[in-house]
């Protein structure tokens, strides 16, 4: 199988490029969270880097997370290994720029709100679909509120419904909507970043979000127990599961 995940740099050697390479779901799956974490343990320190700039090949971002890592034999790894490529994004020292186009969901929302700026195409929609198979989003219950603020997250979170890049960009999700955003997003890093010394680079991203991601991954923790002692011993969770994957509608019985 073809690797899910292309990495190249670019501009000089200046800018990492991380990409999504199984369109079109992108499926955030133990595979590309696996190649992601590498990218970054092995690139993000390099001395000269200015951004990582992390995109997708097809029309959608990413559907999500495998649903049939969430069931009940598999979901401590699959949050294991996701929530620990989200503490490495938070604490990555290089600005962390997205491109969005088509759908970002699920974990796919999960690892862009983990990062840094967010550019979108005008046709991309966001959202946490979680709850609508009776389950929740760890990772997104502790970013989005840092992110969009409480009110909204919970909106989002709470319902599971999609939001436009317009939207996104009225809550502060979304930093620039643009026809191409993988060019907005190069010129942003060469107009405004490439200028600047890398190493003072580092310790103004530290310093502006070293204390949001201390809150979130300690919130994390505590998220993960929930999902995992509480969430996964209920019946209704396991059978939105397992109703999605047997495309069927859900039998709820409110315990």
């Amino acid at each position: 199988m073809a690797a899910p995940l292309r990495v190249w740099f670019d501009l000089d050697g200046r800018v990492l490029r991380l990409r999504l390479d199984r369109p079109k779901a992108n499926i955030v799956d133990a595979a590309m969270v696996a190649a992601l974490d590498t990218a970054f343990a092995e690139h993000a320190d390099d001395p000269g880097l200015a951004a990582i700039v992390l995109d997708h090949e097809g029309p959608n971002f990413s559907f999500g997370a495998s649903i049939e890592e969430h069931l009940p034999d598999q979901c401590a790894a699959m949050l294991r290994s996701l929530h620990a490529l989200v503490g490495r994004m938070l604490d990555c020292r290089v600005p962390i720029l997205s491109v969005v186009r088509g759908h970002c969901l699920g974990g796919g929302l999960e690892v862009v709100s983990a990062g840094g700026l967010i550019f979108a195409a005008p046709d991309a929609r966001f959202g946490q679909p979680e709850i609508r198979l009776a389950v929740f989003a760890p990772a997104a219950s502790c970013l989005l509120p840092e992110r969009i603020g409480q009110m909204r997250a919970e909106d989002l979170l709470i319902t599971g419904r999609t939001i436009g890049a317009d939207e996104g960009a009225n809550m502060g999700l979304v930093h620039e909507v643009a026809i191409d955003p993988e060019k907005a997003a190069l010129r942003y890093v060469e107009e405004q970043l490439l200028p600047l010394s890398a190493s003072s680079l580092r310790f103004a991203v530290t310093a502006v979000r070293g204390a949001m991601a201390a809150r979130v991954k300690a919130n994390l923790a505590d998220v993960e127990a929930l999902y995992l002692e509480g969430l996964m011993q209920s019946r209704d969770a396991v059978e939105g599961l397992n109703a999605f994957l047997d495309k069927r509608s859900p039998r709820w019985e409110h315990r």
